[in-house]
């Protein structure tokens, strides 16, 4: 048989779906209730599609192929009826995608993940996650206003949990530092200078050289650090940390060049041609005249753009102060990072940088009764505050124990979670349909490796095909009727017993949220 979707014409075999055969041919079709091995009931309506011949939508995951159909996969109103489709899962939809602390956090680092880490004394992994968006752990350790900690839901509670001292901490010892400073395997030979090593350009430089690319850091001054050496007092940020963090460029294979001033000579002379992208990081009381760079000025800075982190003139970016004064380093240092982002994007010819933030599912203010459900998986502790001082930090052991104190109020799979993807596709409006007083979030704990979240849940059906499919003895069925329908162990059992074997899979299989892994893996 043959069938048409968006004028290409498939060749088909008979008992296929119409999603099966798009997904065949190469055209993509969004899925959420599917699953390839099991049958499926089609309740969430994202993979609809039009048959022109009659006018309908349908969803593609339960329409079997016939012979002469055609249909469109990509039409204004199919695109349309998807992302309605979407707005109505989320208006049941009960889940922040990211905890209130990341999103706080200027640099977006992965702050509960970090905590979980901790937790489970696993520091270099800790350090890991830290290094993928904070480049200098240690100044930041000791110096960021936290914003963080402003925003954790714990502070509701009793007091927020000590994010800034449980970053430093990761970062501290010297036999854990070297984590996440390997050379990169392949270098792409290309060369780029930073202007300016306060905290922007050591930012930047990091990432440059994590990219694979040469890096050269520029400074007039005699040692590499600008404000966080010559403004910040010892007593705030001791000198070794500092020296630490700097030292982290080195081994990733940073070359500094210090008191060398850029003049305009030196710019002509050696910047252009020795190197195929700059990036500048000189801070917010320019030091030099613009003119001599031969780039547009504005008043007395460059027009550099907020958010592209671009100049006037190709292969030139700027971050930081440079673009407008910074009062906090960590935003200052997660300027350079996107500034060595998109300096990447210009070296290797990427087009798919991501600039917009992604979709983000957000509950609001807890509800008193939440309060109860996420203090399930932390500890009841009080903060713990560092036995030798603030200075000296956390020791290990305080450390575990203010990391759980967490309270893990992020969803564990922000990037697999097939809701968030497909809203952030279709440009949903989350609110479009929300309910006047929405749901109550509640959190399932009964296994040890399976977190369960029935408020996330899409009642997709998926995970209960599963469990016929293993076999478990009890499993998960469908429990209710209409709106108050809802997945369960039958018997009212517990969790644990219902997925004595097919928990993992459960996990895998959920296309959402609601059931993940409740630890790191």
């Amino acid at each position: 048989m043959q069938i048409t979707i968006d004028h290409i014409t498939i060749d088909v075999q008979a008992g296929q779906t119409v999603l099966q055969a798009a997904g065949s041919a190469g055209i993509p079709i969004p899925s959420m209730c599917y699953l390839p091995g099991y049958s499926n009931h089609p309740s969430c309506m994202v993979c609809l599609v039009k048959d022109l011949n009659t006018g309908h939508l349908f969803p593609s995951c339960a329409m079997p192929v016939s012979d002469g159909m055609n249909l469109s996969a990509s039409s204004g109103d199919v695109l349309d009826a998807r992302r309605e489709a979407l707005e109505l899962l989320l208006s049941d939809h009960v889940g922040d995608c990211e905890a209130p602390c990341r999103l706080s956090c200027p640099a977006f680092m992965d702050i509960p993940r970090m905590n979980r880490l901790i937790a489970l004394k696993r520091m270099e992994e800790a350090l890991r996650i830290v290094r993928e968006d904070i480049a200098l752990p240690l100044v930041l350790g000791y110096i960021c206003p936290a914003p963080c900690e402003n925003a954790c839901r714990r502070k509701k509670i009793d007091e927020p949990v000590s994010i800034c001292l449980l970053k430093r901490v990761t970062a501290r010892d010297a036999i854990v530092r070297s984590t996440g400073l390997e050379k990169p395997e392949k270098f792409t030979g290309k060369r780029l200078a930073v202007i300016g090593t306060g905290p922007a350009g050591l930012a930047a430089a990091f990432y440059t050289l994590r990219r694979g690319h040469a890096c050269v850091l520029y400074d007039q001054h005699e040692h590499p650090g600008g404000a966080l050496r010559y403004a910040i007092p010892d007593d705030l940020l001791p000198k070794p940390m500092l020296v630490a963090d700097i030292d982290s460029i080195y081994a990733l294979g940073g070359e500094f060049r210090l008191q060398c001033r850029v003049t305009g000579e030196l710019w002509e002379r050696e910047i252009l041609p020795g190197f195929d992208a700059v990036i500048l990081a000189t801070g917010f009381r320019e030091e030099y005249p613009v003119e001599e760079f031969g780039l547009p000025a504005l008043e007395k800075g460059l027009v550099i753009g907020k958010k592209s982190y671009t100049s006037g003139k190709t292969g030139v970016f700027g971050c930081g102060s440079i673009i407008s004064e910074q009062l906090l380093a960590v935003r200052s240092v997660a300027q350079g990072k996107m500034a060595a982002m998109e300096a990447d994007a210009y070296l290797t010819g990427k087009t798919n940088i991501r600039r917009k933030p992604f979709f983000d599912s957000v509950i609001g203010p807890l509800m008193t009764e939440e309060h109860k459900e996420y203090v399930k998986e932390a500890t009841k502790e009080p903060r713990t505050d560092p036995s030798q001082g603030y200075l000296a930090g956390f020791s290990p052991d305080e450390a575990v124990r203010e990391a759980s104190r967490c309270l893990h109020c992020d969803c564990r799979k922000p990037v697999t979670c097939k809701l968030r993807i497909y809203a952030d596709e279709y440009g949903v409006n989350r609110k479009k349909f929300a309910p006047a007083i929405r749901k109550q979030l509640t959190r399932n704990l009964q296994h040890e490796l399976v977190v369960y979240e029935p408020e996330k849940c899409i009642r997709c059906g998926l995970c209960v095909e599963i469990t016929r499919k293993e076999p478990e003895l009890l499993g998960l069925a469908f429990v209710g009727r209409g709106f108050d329908v809802r997945i369960a162990v039958p018997f009212s059992k517990t969790l644990q017993e219902g997925l004595e074997k097919a928990a993992a899979a459960c996990v895998e299989g959920c296309p959402t949220g609601a059931l993940a892994y409740r630890s790191e893996k």
